[in-house]
C-alpha cells in the first residue's frame, strides 16, 4: 500500500488519521505541491486530476479522501469509521461532505490562486474569501454536532470516525487562514478530544517526515 500526500493538504491529513485509527502505516510517497510535482507527468499517469491524496493498493489507484477512508472501512479490519445503522451512516457522510464538499474546495489552494489572478485580489483577499466560506461551513458544523452533544465525546459518538476525521484538518486550516474558532465551542470540545488521541496527534502536518 502506497500513500501519495503532502503534510500540509487537508485531505492527505484525513487519510493520515484514517490510516492511524485503523493501525495501518503504508509506504509514504512525497507530493510538493508548492513545487508542483503534483502537475509531473509520472504522477498524472496514476491521478490525471493532479489531485492529493492518492492510495496506490494492489495495482490499483485510489483517488479523494472520502473515497480512501470508506474503503478503508470496507476493507481493512479495527475500529469501524462509520456507523453500522444506515440512518446515522448517512448523517455522519453529509457531516464530512459539509467539510469535504462545501468548505474545503473554496480554500483550496488552486482555487485561491485563481482568485487572485483572475479577481486583482491580492493575498488578503484572497484569505477573506476562504474564511468567508470555512465560517459559513463551521457554523452549519457547530449546530449540528451540538445536536448531538449527548451522544457522546466526540462528533457522532463515544468514539472518532469518519466526521472527526474530517473535523480536525478542517479546523487546523482555520486556524491557518486566522479565523476565530472560540464561535464554535462544540467543535472546539471534539478537536480537544480528538487531538488528545495519538491516532490524530501524530498525523498532524507538523509531524510528518515532508514538513516544510
Amino acid at each position: 500500500m502506497r500513500f501519495y500526500g503532502f503534510f500540509r493538504s487537508s485531505s492527505s491529513y484525513r487519510c493520515r488519521i484514517a490510516f492511524n485509527l485503523k493501525g495501518i502505516r503504508p509506504e509514504f510517497v512525497p507530493i510538493n505541491l508548492r513545487r508542483n510535482e503534483h502537475r509531473d507527468a509520472a504522477f498524472l499517469a496514476k491521478n490525471p486530476q493532479g489531485l492529493l491524496p492518492a492510495l496506490e493498493v494492489d495495482g490499483a489507484v485510489l483517488t479523494q479522501s472520502l473515497a480512501i477512508i470508506e474503503w478503508l472501512d470496507e476493507t481493512q479490519p479495527g475500529l469501524r469509521l462509520l456507523p453500522e445503522d444506515a440512518t446515522k451512516r448517512a448523517q455522519v457522510r453529509a457531516f464530512a461532505q459539509i467539510i469535504a464538499c462545501e468548505i474545503h474546495p473554496l480554500q483550496n489552494l488552486r482555487v485561491l490562486n485563481f482568485v487572485k489572478e483572475n479577481y486583482d485580489q491580492d493575498r488578503n483577499g484572497a484569505d477573506d474569501w476562504a474564511r468567508h466560506w470555512i465560517a459559513e461551513g463551521l457554523t452549519a458544523c457547530e449546530a449540528i454536532a451540538a445536536r448531538h452533544v449527548r451522544n457522546g465525546t466526540f462528533t457522532f459518538g463515544d468514539q472518532p470516525g469518519l466526521a472527526d476525521i474530517c473535523l480536525i484538518p478542517q479546523m487546523f486550516s482555520a486556524d491557518r487562514f486566522g479565523l476565530d474558532t472560540a464561535l464554535y465551542p462544540r467543535l472546539r470540545e471534539i478537536r480537544a478530544a480528538c487531538e488528545a488521541l495519538p491516532a490524530f496527534a501524530d498525523a498532524h502536518p507538523a509531524r510528518q517526515p515532508d514538513v516544510q
